[in-house]
């Protein structure tokens, strides 16, 4: 036992100074330099090995004896003083060890502390301590920050990934589809601990919800009508996605960067959206036109209802009026027929004689010479004029005619009386 003491403190020595070799080398002053001479050279191995060991025996608390430090007897510190330095080194482990436990959550981020690689507890932000490893471990997750997941391109809508941005419509056309999404983390411990890759999880989900979307729905209603549609559904589906898998995170946006066909269709695709915009053109002065020309007929139309109304009005009253005048005449006509009779037959040859161009002249009453002033019948308007044109004859007798006046009345009282 004596002769193996020894042996294992050099041995420990040795694994103490190959430790330290490289701090006490540096700040040796005989560093390259030979013992009792002043060139330059390599360094004294067995100088450099004797004060390594007076200075392990200083560390160590040993009182060695003579030149070289050593205990007088077994060349080597007491077992006491070995003792108390493996204490204090104990110690400054065991100190170093309960500090390397404490560890700082920034704000907006989250300590998630593993127990023998279980889930204990999520910490908030501050300084805080855990048992030191093995026993217990530390994860800081950033739950603010605004992650990203490009599909159907890379940085650049420019550089399109076709395996991706290639999806199929419901009216059976391809089209070119590239969108981001954001996204942040609700659960860090399931973002942590259920999936092995929850990034690739949300760029998974996030294609597989585009495509179900875009399948169900016609190539215009993606590209032109419903783009902010289609992304707020995907949105909606994807996070349904993420939530049945327990990925722990919170999709809180989805951008449609560009949406068109391929590029092999793009010339005849665009020859389509002008005939397009054309058709609805077209539509839109068809639209203007119709909105000219309809309420013009229909005013035309009320029009002529309101004129057929009041000519009906018209017609119907001038057809009560005869009708009560004709109901008037039978009575008077009924009182004296032979007066009623005379009296119509004066009134409606008055009103042919009123709208004819012909002059009647009495050659009884007349004389050899007649003087017929032409001219101004000529220059009488007769058309839908409501008297005779006043024609001025010469007088006659105004005896014979007074006296023809006279016998006529005479008969026509006779008449009555009879």
């Amino acid at each position: 036992m004596t002769e193996s003491s020894p042996t294992i403190r050099d041995r420990l020595k040795s694994g103490v100074a190959r430790m330290l070799a490289p701090l006490l080398s540096l700040n040796d002053p005989q560093w390259g330099r030979r013992p009792g001479s002043g060139n330059q050279g390599p360094p004294d191995l067995d100088e450099i090995w004797r004060n390594l060991n007076r200075k392990l025996n200083r560390l160590l608390g040993g009182r060695g004896g003579g030149g070289n430090g050593t205990a007088p007897g077994n060349g080597g510190p007491s077992a006491g003083a070995m003792g108390g330095g493996a204490g204090l080194l104990l110690a400054l482990i065991v100190v170093v060890w309960i500090a390397s436990g404490f560890y700082i959550v920034n704000e907006g981020q989250r300590g998630v502390v593993l127990r023998f690689g279980k889930f204990l507890e999520a910490t908030m932000p501050g300084p805080r301590w855990h048992l030191p490893y093995p026993v217990e471990t530390a994860e800081v997750v950033n739950v603010a920050q605004v992650r990203t997941v490009e599909v159907g391109y890379r940085n650049n809508v420019k550089s399109k990934v076709l395996k991706e941005a290639l999806m199929l419509t419901d009216d059976e056309n391809i089209i070119d589809v590239q969108f981001a999404v954001q996204y942040v983390l609700k659960s860090p411990n399931d973002y942590l601990f259920n999936h092995r890759a929850p990034d690739d999880s949300v760029l998974q989900a996030a294609e597989t919800s585009i495509r179900e979307i875009v399948g169900r729905n016609s190539m215009d209603f993606v590209i032109f009508e419903g783009r902010a549609e289609v992304a707020a559904r995907a949105q909606k589906l994807m996070q349904e996605i993420l939530d049945r898998y327990g990925t722990g995170i919170s999709i809180s946006k989805v951008t449609m960067q560009n949406a068109q066909p391929p590029e092999q269709v793009q010339a005849a695709f665009d020859d389509a959206v002008k005939a397009g915009q054309d058709r609805e053109r077209q539509k839109n002065e068809g639209e203007a036109y119709a909105n000219d020309v309809i309420p013009r007929a229909r005013g035309m139309a009320a029009r002529l209802i309101q004129e057929a109304e009041g000519y009906r009005g018209r017609v119907i009253e001038q057809s009560q009026g005869d009708a009560a005048r004709f109901r008037q005449i039978v009575a008077e006509y009924t009182k004296a027929p032979q007066v009623t009779r005379d009296r119509l037959y004066i009134d409606a040859m008055q009103q042919i004689m009123s709208n004819t161009s012909k002059v009647l002249i009495d050659q009884k009453s007349g004389g050899n010479l007649l003087y017929l002033p032409l001219d101004k019948l000529m220059q009488t308007p007769l058309a839908g004029a409501g008297e005779a044109p006043a024609v001025k004859l010469p007088e006659a007798a105004p005896a014979d005619s007074a006296g023809r006046g006279r016998e006529a009345l005479r008969s026509r009282e006779r008449e009555v009386r009879q």
